[in-house]
């Protein structure tokens, strides 16, 4: 009968003494506005001073920028330069620093970097997901559904009041995963959330270099990215912002993209925090000198070289390496867990361990067919004397002395000197650890004295595999090296931040590890990738010191009894390690105890040696004992054995050595009675007896030596290694994902329509483009690309294809486009147009569709790069279809594109198609059928299928304040769940685990608030948000 598996605990690891602010959600976003209003504190910026200002109007060489620069320094001068000094009236002093163009303006004043409000979007706790997969499996059906919500407490604010009173009040720690550019967010973070100081460990991997399409993926589907090419140009507004307003310049814009951002990453970081920066060979030395200029060379710590699996094909040397540059807020405070390899042991390339210890006690060179033997212990013969420059040497200096060892003197040489003084070199004797190797003595290094070897700066052992980590994202980091970094630089409980998230590796390795982590990313597509791997996850359950488990564990690791203290699951007090021995030359040679053993058992050896001494007529010290109770043959005989009773050799090489053997015997021996050693057996049974016995008392003498060394040795504890609990699976602890203000809109220019808008009051204008921008009208720009292209849908056969565009005097309209409906009969489209960097709202498409309706236009085209997910489920007002049209980011370099008219530029991804169905026992579900598509030959809407939604999520309980990710639905990703499908097997049937990738729900009970929301997410990254009366 098959064994009934044992049911797993699923477990998250939470940071219950961690604590942040309560930034307001999306939906209370206009009662924070209100807030910050009334305690005038809607503008918000982040100063921080430059290391090495410059009065305004002053400039440095402009002519070889970049170019490194001196800069003065306190320092003392030579007699010699005092004279050139004051014979030529200058002297060249001072320090390095790497200057570009447009620095000196910006070294003109303090960097300052407005910090908007973050806004949470959505809370996840992916816990809560498994959790009803449980309940609804078939196995616990019929069991109580009740169970804790995990969502009640999710902020730890009981005062509705204070939920309220935003950037006021703590509550529980969640991760965060945030979109938006990381130099407002880290400003944010800084400036509203009172967080300079507190971030442990920051792990930002920027562009490598500066072309045009290095860091983009355009769809959750596709990681086929190719630098240069115009179609595979990033659709997100931020990212062509990025290049637009930051790539512009060539390396002097990467230059100041970086700088910037390190200077504000900066604030962030506690006096023991670390910084890595991860970078390829073709800025690695001009980013080292930002870095210096930023955190202080004497604050650099380590340049780390990573060896890739592949190169690119060059015309000289291949390039196979990245680099990771750490550097620390103040060096001399710098947290630091050594990171350790296991060393390379017999058989492998460069390892020096080829000898071996074997239980009798003898020793001798090892091969493979050894590995096998009972207690064998493997060494290696390492260096005793040391060369001590500066020390004396020679007869009556220190630690040079003649040492004496089975009847042999040694001395160090005349150029060097013990590593040891007299009384540990007595000790290393006794305890049987050294032994001659020619002329001179070497120390006997086991193999597992210390199995472990520090880590460098060559990290060739963690180099990307395509075999064992599947890449989501273009770009994405080796998880190995970001986790040595974390676990080098953090404990559990600290927090780390990452500013370019991409598919989220950072935050996946932090989870893992039990590290608290803010993630950052311009991209949706990013998120959306790291969303769903976090929400799938399933990381091991590492034993907390601070349990119950992990206490008895401990003491059974360190063979020391605990002290009883209180249980409270603190993760801050870090998990229970794996620990490497660490047995040394020094440890030993001042462990006293070895000389107590030692003599306890000369009492009983040395009354042994002598009787068998007497027995057998012999003078044998105690290294001239012999192992086996017997005669020894003579050298020849004993080689030649070997060789004849091998029955693999020729019968000729066997005769041969057979004759050896009995003319060295002067013998008869056969093959059949040859003996298994090279020896004759005693046939004294006394003698035997005796030695027996003295062999008995030698072997527990070494055992309790040994013993003695490893209790007084160090251990190393590896911090990658922690225990685990397998009868727990782990899954990621709550996390929030979060945008910059959903109504910050940056227009392009103050005179173009941006300006006009923001005139008009309809977005919020903010600074102008730099004066070297070419300066074409963004408006103009539009409505010549939307007369030539048209607006796409998802079928072609639903494109609408403009006869006229001529402009329109609204408030929001922006031009009037007509059209030609099946039945040729031409319709009017009123067009509004968004900010061109910058998110279109809900109530902007709702004043324009309010006055499109006021001059009888058929159908409202909203034209925008962005919509905040709570204005896209706004599909009609009235009678007036409203469409909302995606640009594509090409338009964003309209001066670099042919205006042919075969663009996808306008494209509408339309309103879910969502039913709510009954369910059996009162409950009810939730069908997604598709996105509605507007049709322009009958100017309805129709649905189409859900092939374009990668994900659906659902809140079943909406309460309007909060969007909680109850249940979540994949249909765009290849079985996110199936690590954790596998480890839960016996928890939650595969029925259950399929309807994860339904465009079905499973059924759950009537909301006590009345409505449910359905939040849709295309390939694309983009959001709709609905909202249901139930």
């Amino acid at each position: 009968m098959a064994k009934t598996p044992r049911e797993k605990d699923v477990s998250t690891l939470t940071h219950d003494k961690a604590v942040r602010l309560n930034n307001p959600t999306a939906e209370m976003a206009s009662l924070f506005e209100q807030q910050e209003e009334i305690l005038g504190t809607v503008a918000s910026e982040m100063r921080v001073p430059r290391d090495r200002p410059l009065v305004e109007g002053e400039v440095r060489d402009r002519d070889r920028d970049p170019q490194i620069i001196w800069n003065g320094v306190k320092i003392k001068i030579t007699q010699a330069q005092m004279r050139k000094l004051a014979e030529t009236g200058e002297i060249e002093i001072g320090d390095a620093q790497l200057v570009w163009r447009g620095k000196d303006r910006q070294d003109w004043s303090d960097l300052v970097v407005n910090a908007p409000p973050l806004y949470i979007q959505e809370k996840v706790h992916p816990k809560a997901i498994i959790d009803d997969l449980k309940r609804r499996t078939t196995s616990t059906r019929q069991q109580s559904t009740d169970a804790p919500d995990l969502f009640a407490d999710f902020n730890g604010i009981a005062d509705p009041e204070a939920r309220a009173e935003f950037y006021q009040h703590t509550k529980h720690w969640q991760n965060r995963m945030i979109l938006g550019d990381s130099l407002q967010v880290m400003a944010s973070l800084a400036e509203r959330e009172e967080m300079r100081g507190k971030v442990q460990c920051i792990y930002f991997d920027p562009p490598y270099g500066i072309k045009f399409n290095s860091n983009w993926q355009v769809s959750t589907m596709s990681r086929d990215v190719k630098d240069g090419k115009k179609e595979d140009v990033s659709r997100e507004p931020e990212q062509v912002k990025a290049f637009r307003d930051t790539w512009k310049d060539g390396i002097h814009s990467y230059l100041t993209y970086l700088r910037d951002r390190l200077m504000v990453a900066r604030e962030l970081l506690t006096e023991s925090g670390s910084i890595f920066v991860q970078i390829g060979d073709e800025n690695v030395h001009r980013v080292r000198t930002v870095m210096d200029e930023v955190f202080g060379e004497e604050n650099a710590i380590a340049q780390i070289t990573i060896e890739k699996t592949s190169s690119q094909t060059q015309d000289f040397i291949s390039p196979v390496t990245d680099y990771v540059l750490w550097y620390s807020k103040r060096k001399a405070a710098a947290k630091f867990r050594q990171p350790w390899l296991n060393k390379k042991g017999f058989g492998e390339a460069g390892s020096e361990y080829t000898r071996g210890q074997f239980g009798d006690g003898t020793r001798r060179p090892i091969k493979e067919s050894d590995l096998t033997a009972d207690e064998l212990r493997i060494y290696r013969q390492d260096n005793i004397t040391s060369q001590s420059m500066g020390r004396a040497k020679g007869e009556g200096a220190a630690s040079w002395f003649k040492v004496y060892l089975e009847g042999r003197e040694f001395t160090p040489g005349l150029s060097s000197r013990w590593k040891t003084n007299d009384a540990g070199m007595r000790r290393l004797k006794c305890a049987g650890r050294i032994e001659a190797r020619g002329s001179s003595l070497s120390y006997v290094r086991f193999f597992l004295d210390f199995p472990v070897m520090a880590v460098n700066n060559i990290w060739d052992d963690v180099k990307f595999s395509s075999r064992s980590e599947d890449k989501a994202y273009v770009v994405q980091t080796s998880e190995s090296t970001i986790q040595r970094c974390i676990l080098m630089t953090t404990d559990p409980g600290d927090l780390v931040l990452d500013p370019t998230c991409g598919s989220g590796t950072t935050a996946n390795v932090a989870e893992q590890w039990g590290r608290r982590w803010i993630t950052i990313d311009t991209s949706r597509v990013a998120l959306a990738l790291a969303r769903t791997r976090l929400m799938s996850a399933r990381y091991p359950y590492y034993l907390l010191t601070d349990s119950r488990e992990g206490r008895a564990k401990e003491q059974e690791v360190s063979g020391k009894l605990l002290a009883d203290a209180p249980i409270a699951g603190d993760i801050r007090q870090g998990f229970v390690y794996d620990r490497a021995p660490h047995i040394t030359l020094k440890s030993i040679a001042n462990n006293a105890e070895i000389d107590v053993i030692w003599e306890k058992w000369q009492a009983v050896l040395e009354p042994l040696r002598q009787a068998l001494n007497e027995q057998r007529k012999t003078t044998w010290e105690e290294w001239e004992i012999p192992r086996q109770a017997g005669t020894q043959w003579p050298k020849a005989a004993a080689e030649a054995l070997p060789t004849a009773r091998d029955a693999s050799q020729s019968p000729a090489a066997r005769q041969k050595a057979l004759d050896g053997i009995n003319l060295s015997l002067g013998r008869f021996l056969t093959f059949d009675t040859l003996p298994q050693e090279p020896l004759d057996p005693w046939e004294d049974a006394e003698a035997v007896r005796l030695h027996a016995g003295w062999w008995e008392a030698r072997i527990s003498r070494q055992k309790e030596i040994d013993a003695s060394i490893a209790r007084a040795a160090d251990v190393e504890l590896l911090y990658d290694r922690p225990y685990e609990d397998k009868t727990k699976v782990r899954v990621a602890g709550p996390f929030t994902v979060e945008s910059l203000s959903p109504h910050r809109v940056v227009a392009a220019r103050e005179d173009t329509l941006g300006g006009e808008l923001a005139a008009a009051g309809t977005i919020t204008a903010c600074t102008s483009n730099p004066a070297n921008m070419p300066e074409v009208d963004f408006g103009e720009m539009v409505l010549a690309h939307l007369r030539s292209a048209g607006v796409h849908q998802q079928e072609k056969r639903d494109t609408i294809h403009f006869s006229a565009i001529t402009p329109w005097p609204g408030n929001y309209i922006a031009a009037e486009g007509r059209y030609a409906d099946g039945g040729a009969v031409e319709k009017r489209a009123a067009i509004l147009i968004g900010p061109e960097f910058g998110t279109l709202t809900r109530s902007q498409i709702t004043a324009a569709a309010r006055e499109a309706s006021d001059a009888r236009f058929d159908v409202l085209i909203a034209c925008a790069f962005n919509f905040d997910a709570q204005a896209t489920d706004l599909n009609r007002l009235g009678p007036l279809a409203i469409l909302k049209a995606r640009m594509n980011p090409d338009l964003h370099m309209a001066e670099d594109l042919k205006n042919t008219g075969k663009g996808n530029l306008f494209i509408v991804f339309g309103e879910p198609d969502v039913e709510i169905l009954d369910a059996p026992g009162g409950e009810i579900k939730v069908k997604v059928h598709g996105v509605d598509v507007f049709d322009p030959s009958t100017g309805e809407i129709r649905s189409d299928d859900v092939n374009g939604i990668a994900a659906w999520f659902i809140d079943t309980d909406y309460d309007e304040e909060s969007f909680f990710v109850r249940h979540a639905y994949f249909l765009g990703a290849n079985e996110p769940y199936k690590s954790l499908k596998t480890a839960l097997k016996a928890e939650i049937d595969p029925d259950a685990w399929e309807t994860l990738y339904s465009d079905t729900s499973r059924p759950f009970a009537r909301p006590s608030t009345g409505r449910i929301a359905v939040k849709v997410i295309n390939h694309f990254g983009d959001e709709v948000l609905k909202v249901f009366g139930v």
